[in-house]
């Protein structure tokens, strides 16, 4: 069974805010790798479009290293996206939800292989109000973005958490990695 893993950055006070945080080289090598070990990306229309980005990166490579292996192993990943307005997708490693958010999960989750990972604000908040979520990995940056799209809008109710494990990276930039307590 796979493991559906909230994976996301935000800033310090709680915002999903892209262009508040500046990845250096050792964020970028983690994100590849996660990357690279994924079966699946999930991500809505907002953050897949973002994400095309690295497309272009791809086209034309920065010179930076880090940057450069994070394009390529974004563009080889495997993306499924939710979204209600989307027809197409021409990504050729991305393709549109078939079946709604939970039946898709819950598909994915049953199948064996590699974690999923979840990687946009309100897939992260619908798979947790279903309670589908195995483990949230939250990198928080140092920075306090003073605005943006706060992480867990819209959830009303407590979930606890139990902290599984910490990843420091030399920028300040900690990882946060936490279970459901059920």
């Amino acid at each position: 069974m796979r493991k559906i893993i909230a994976a996301i950055n935000m800033t310090l006070d709680g915002f999903c805010n892209h262009t508040s945080i500046v990845p250096d080289e050792e964020i970028h090598q983690h994100y590849a790798d996660l990357v690279r070990s994924a079966d699946a990306l999930l991500y809505g229309r907002i953050t897949y479009q973002l994400m095309e980005f690295w497309r272009t990166v791809l086209e034309k490579p920065t010179g930076d290293k880090a940057m450069d292996d994070f394009a390529v192993a974004m563009d080889n990943a495997p993306k499924i996206v939710f979204s209600r307005t989307m027809k197409s997708v021409d990504w050729k490693s991305a393709k549109l939800a078939s079946q709604d958010l939970e039946k898709e999960v819950l598909d994915l989750k049953q199948q064996s292989g590699n974690d999923v990972f979840v990687c946009s604000p309100g897939l992260i908040v619908a798979l947790t109000k279903l309670k589908l979520i195995d483990e949230y990995q939250i990198c928080v940056h140092p920075v306090i973005a003073g605005s943006g799209l706060p992480l867990f809008k819209n959830i009303s109710e407590k979930i606890l958490l139990k902290l599984i494990k910490t990843k420091t990276f030399s920028g300040g930039a900690v990882t946060l990695y936490y279970e459901p307590v059920n």
